[in-house]
């Protein structure tokens, strides 16, 4: 299937780590014994061999090193006949033009098609690449394979998405956007293949099931959000998709797959006035439609709480986190979740750098790694702290991340860490412009948020604008440790006096 939880739908790249490692060894000869040197090299008279040997503060190389310069692509906007919202970025290096359209529609509408219809919006992503109208599954993979093109489609919990990738000359292009349309407009939705993916999705959970870090995943949404849409998992359950029908398939399409309901975003060796006629190849047969509506807030958590899932293993997942801030795209909100992404690159982030790995792994070596992060949503989405560590530690590993964190929260981050966080930020950004895919889905993103060109072109000044006192303000208004729920599911040794029995 290539229906996906969604980790996260930040515009963030991802974080380059380089370490410069120096090894000297010292040999063992006596300073009174002659020094060999390599044929036509001398040893300079006022070096001394006999004292240690003085480290340079800085590679020369970097004395005169010059501010980062990125020339981000212009973001080009327009709309289609029918109203969907358009963003273009044209680029001449590789004839290939990369596809993003988005449906508000994840899995959190699964319910308002069928009641405890989990896995609905999976399930049509799964089967909208399986055949069209004219094309039986068949003569569909023959067609898109012939024209060499990826088209895919997947659900995440609010939103859905379908991606093309294809060369840019006509004869490629044309056919490929066709393809597109008609797996939008006229989707197949054949029974037989639907009775076959079905039984493939309940095996798929099965396994799924067998998998701490899923149960993990699923436990923790649950608690989190109650009876809110993002509390189930976008996959279903093995109780809920053998009830599934092609009507339910069909019903979804017809309600979240109109124009209103859309936004697109293209990148590639196009001309505007190509990328127009594209969009209109793509969304022309899309009826009007409504938006869909605004998701409920979730009932706010008060008091933090421990669920443990008994399974078998010789280690313990853990999830501990909060439900954090939805997607806000005022000023305001943008710089917010700027500020909030260098503290919690600090405390919690993908490097070895960061306080919970230099404490939790370094220090004390109860996991590998440990990682938090937030996920912005249409409602307030989760920020998660995740690792796994031996069943006898959990209870300490646990601890050890709370203190952290509340010691992070107290002390606030400091001068210095604060200036390396900002300088690995900004170097690791352009990374994002390194592939149409990725301009591409940092468009996809802006697109259907809503957010202005400056969530994506001003992101370095508001990292270098930021100041370690707003940084560390944003930490301490959302992060809620005493409201922290922590899930963990393994056989963990928990004392009977740790504070995690006072959370049940």
């Amino acid at each position: 299937m290539k229906a996906h939880v969604p980790p996260f739908l930040s515009v963030k790249p991802a974080l380059l780590t380089t370490a410069l490692l120096a090894t000297f060894t010292m040999g063992a000869a006596s300073a009174q014994a002659a020094t060999e040197m390599p044929s036509g090299e001398h040893a300079s008279a006022d070096v001394d061999i006999t004292q240690p040997i003085k480290a340079i503060d800085k590679l020369e190389s970097l004395k005169n090193e010059q501010k980062l310069s990125l020339s981000i692509p212009k973001f080009q906007h327009f709309t289609t006949s029918n109203g969907v919202p358009v963003i273009f970025v044209q680029t001449k290096q590789l004839p290939i033009v990369d596809v993003d359209l988005r449906f508000n529609a994840g899995s959190a509408r699964d319910e308002s098609i069928r009641k405890q219809g989990f896995g609905l919006a999976s399930m049509v992503a799964d089967l909208l690449t399986k055949g069209t109208k004219d094309l039986d599954e068949t003569a569909f993979a023959e067609a898109t394979e012939q024209l060499g093109i990826e088209l895919s489609s997947a659900a995440y919990k609010d939103q859905f998405v379908v991606n093309l990738r294809s060369l840019s000359d006509a004869e490629h292009l044309d056919p490929a956007l066709s393809l597109m349309s008609s797996i939008i407009t006229q989707p197949r939705f054949d029974a037989q293949v639907l009775e076959r993916s079905k039984a493939q999705q309940v095996l798929a959970l099965k396994q799924m099931m067998q998998n701490p870090s899923y149960l993990a995943s699923t436990t923790f949404s649950q608690t989190l959000y109650g009876s809110h849409p993002y509390a189930h998992s976008p996959y279903g359950t093995q109780q809920s998709i053998p009830a599934l029908t092609r009507n339910d398939l069909q019903k979804f399409h017809d309600t979240y797959f109109v124009a209103q309901n859309a936004t697109l975003s293209l990148t590639g060796d196009l001309s505007l006035s190509q990328a127009k006629q594209a969009a209109e190849a793509i969304t022309q047969a899309l009826p009007q439609g409504k938006p869909a509506p605004k998701l409920p807030n979730p009932t706010p958590i008060k008091q933090s709480k421990w669920v443990h899932v008994d399974y078998d293993s010789d280690q313990t997942s853990v999830m501990i986190g909060q439900q954090g801030y939805r997607i806000d795209p005022s000023a305001k909100g943008i710089q917010r979740g700027t500020d909030f992404s260098i503290g919690n690159e600090v405390l919690a982030g993908s490097g070895f750098s960061s306080r919970l790995m230099g404490k939790v792994r370094k220090e004390l070596g109860y996991t590998y790694g440990i990682y938090g992060s937030m996920t912005p949503m249409q409602a307030p989405g989760p920020y998660t702290i995740r690792f796994s560590t031996r069943n006898e530690k959990a209870d300490e590993a646990i601890a050890a991340t709370l203190q952290t964190v509340n010691d992070t929260l107290k002390q606030g981050i400091t001068a210095q860490e604060f200036k390396l966080t900002q300088e690995s930020l900004i170097n690791s950004y352009p990374m994002g412009f390194a592939s149409n895919a990725g301009i591409n889905g940092m468009l996809g993103v802006l697109n259907f948020n809503k957010l202005p060109d400056s969530y994506i072109t001003d992101y370095i000044n508001r990292v270098e604008g930021a100041r370690i006192d707003q940084v560390n303000t944003a930490l301490r208004d959302t992060l809620t440790p005493d409201k922290f729920i922590i899930v963990t599911v393994g056989k963990p040794d928990i004392a009977k006096n740790s504070q995690l029995q006072k959370l049940k």
